[in-house]
């Protein structure tokens, strides 16, 4: 434990694809003795009461969320709207500002972590408080999209300028599709009150004391280096933030039927909490599946248009394969660490691929349209090589279950070359990840560089 420990606050984005990685984030802080006071939506606080490894450290201040005309009654995050109502949350979010001041004023915390909320710079500046932009997109997404040679360009990236990565970036092998790079060019849409998506990113990383990432400099470096010397400011690692392991065990009906099967031969397959496939998508990507012949567990949303996943199949699919479509929540982790699992389909978020890096099972990319996502995607699959990337059309972005097929085939044949690359350098990654005193190290430098920041 350090000597002085420190009193941070958090107030992350209102998705739970950062709530809870800043808990993680919060749990590795905590067992140093680090007090956490972490600002979270009323009734959600339940949804993540039991990921609080250290209550005594740990407390979390309830928000009431504003009501928004055009939200739901109730809804406080990302899970309880669509996307296109995404803005609204952050609208309701930015108007908790002068409810923050006081929680500020009142708990005085000497450090701020944020990722949205772009008005928190200024207000912790007024307060004498630093502020801390902790980022859950990876640095290599940051620096491709918001290095200050695309930030001049401002609303106006065009998708050519983005089929090609910045000036200095330090990996040319990551760059992006046609139908990629179109999706982000437009990406520039408001983003609550008014701003911005790209404004609200930009001024985060210009008026903030310093910008963090999580990760280590084993694999991250490059792109801090790079982030460091654009920005001219102090960018910081908190190293890969692993999990946990859970203290439950894995569901009965999941366990049983997961033990039906040799190792390694079952493939799982998850696209997240927010994306929803369209029927045509929904469809080739359960025929992949079947094209394997191999057993599979698919946890989708209902495609577009539909209310249950079952009137979405293929005709005849359910009683042609062995396999389960799931549409609720499942035990992830304790998933990916059954013997069974040989192969996991990820939409290539951030906690997923963690995850996924840190298990035997082989990695399948299919990145969904997000600029953290396909980042990522071409990270693992181009530049680290520990995966294989789904083939998508150029122009259009779709997939087809012979792609999906193929992907899965390269990973799991131990006659593939390149499936035999990409198990040798996930198993050296997965090493590193693992090994004894990397997170710890990681964690430590991270937080003797933030006592030097608010010293």
């Amino acid at each position: 434990m350090d000597a002085t420990p420190m009193h941070i606050a958090m107030y992350p984005w209102f998705a739970m694809g950062h709530l809870t990685p800043y808990l993680h984030l919060s749990n590795k802080l905590a067992k140093r003795g680090h007090k956490i006071s972490f600002f979270i939506p009323k009734r959600t606080r339940a949804k993540l009461q039991q990921f609080n490894l250290h209550p005594h450290l740990i407390t979390f201040f309830p928000i009431n969320v504003p009501h928004i005309d055009g939200l739901p009654h109730g809804a406080e995050t990302t899970s309880d709207v669509s996307f296109s109502l995404a803005p609204l949350i952050m609208t309701a979010m930015d108007q908790t500002e002068r409810d923050i001041e006081l929680l500020l004023i009142e708990l005085k915390p000497q450090i701020v972590f944020f990722d949205f909320t772009h008005w928190l710079p200024n207000l912790t500046h007024r307060l004498g408080i630093k502020s801390f932009q902790y980022n859950i997109v990876s640095p290599a997404t940051v620096s491709y999209v918001r290095s200050p040679s695309r930030m001049h360009q401002s609303g106006n990236m065009n998708e050519i300028d983005l089929m090609q990565p910045p000036a200095g970036y330090p990996f040319s092998s990551i760059k992006l599709h046609a139908h990629e790079a179109k999706f982000l060019a437009k990406r520039n849409y408001e983003f609550g009150s008014g701003v911005l998506f790209y404004d609200r990113l930009n001024t985060g990383l210009v008026l903030s004391d310093a910008v963090g990432f999580k990760g280590c400099r084993e694999i991250e470096g490059p792109f801090v280096d790079y982030l460091e010397d654009q920005f001219g400011k102090l960018v910081l690692l908190s190293g890969p933030v692993i999990p946990e392991p859970p203290s439950t065990v894995l569901e009965e009906k999941w366990a049983s039927w997961l033990g039906g099967f040799r190792d390694g031969s079952v493939i799982y397959c998850a696209l997240g909490s927010e994306w929803i496939l369209p029927q045509d998508q929904y469809q080739e990507l359960l025929l992949g599946l079947e094209l394997t012949g191999l057993p599979f567990l698919a946890v989708l949303k209902p495609p577009i248009g539909f209310d249950t996943i079952e009137a979405a199949m293929p005709e005849g699919f359910k009683e042609r394969v062995q396999g389960i479509v799931h549409s609720g929540w499942i035990q992830q982790q304790l998933i990916l660490d059954h013997s069974s699992l040989g192969c996991f389909i990820t939409h290539c978020g951030a906690g997923s691929l963690t995850e996924a890096l840190i298990n035997k099972c082989q990695i399948v990319l299919l990145p969904h349209l997000d600029g953290d996502h396909i980042v990522n995607a071409r990270m693992m699959g181009r530049n680290l090589k520990v995966g294989v990337e789904v083939e998508k059309g150029e122009e259009d972005g779709l997939f087809t279950k012979e792609s999906v097929c193929k992907a899965v085939k390269i990973v799991m044949d131990d006659e593939n070359e390149l499936g035999r690359e990409v198990r040798a350098n996930h198993t050296k990654v997965r090493n590193l990840l693992l090994s004894q005193d990397l997170e710890c190290v990681c964690v430590d430098s991270f937080c003797q560089k933030l006592q030097d920041l608010i010293r």
